[in-house]
């Protein structure tokens, strides 16, 4: 499972270094000796990430759960924005131009690590969600402290 919050700076090429913890967890995840992701456009200005292996799984549950309809959806929307990207020997991975211009990446960035996904946000846009997200986190509060 991925956790943490970190800050990461993008190169000049867009990639950024993986934290280690959610590096070790993305390459523990691949059954077979694979270091790939997948980045598609998130919620909220956003870019989220996944280990190839889950990502397989979500493509085989849209299959099983998704009508005909919505599938063609799913695939239009989602998977044909997908693009995968390698880690590389110093831990780097590259999140595609196109997705950087989407949440608007560069220079340093916020890295989230989230359940079975990885999100990459701009710290700007990440500080404003948070503020926008204050009041909904405080009225939630006293339910998440009773799960921990």
């Amino acid at each position: 499972m991925f956790a943490g919050e970190y800050r990461c700076r993008l190169d000049e090429k867009g990639r950024f270094p993986i934290p280690q913890p959610l590096r070790e967890r993305l390459e523990g995840e691949a059954k077979e000796k694979t270091r790939t992701a997948i980045f598609f456009k998130g919620q909220e200005r956003c870019v989220w990430m996944y280990g190839i292996s889950t990502w397989r799984q979500i493509l085989e549950k849209t299959k099983e759960r998704l009508d005909e309809d919505q599938s063609r959806l799913f695939m239009h929307f989602v998977v044909s924005e997908a693009v995968e990207s390698e880690v590389d020997r110093a831990g780097r991975i590259l999140i595609p131009k196109k997705l950087r211009e989407y949440a608007s990446l560069e220079g340093e960035v916020v890295i989230l690590g989230l359940y079975d996904r990885i999100e990459v946000w701009a710290v700007p846009e990440w500080e404003v969600y948070l503020a926008r997200m204050e009041e909904k986190y405080e009225t939630a509060l006293s339910k998440f402290l009773n799960i921990l």
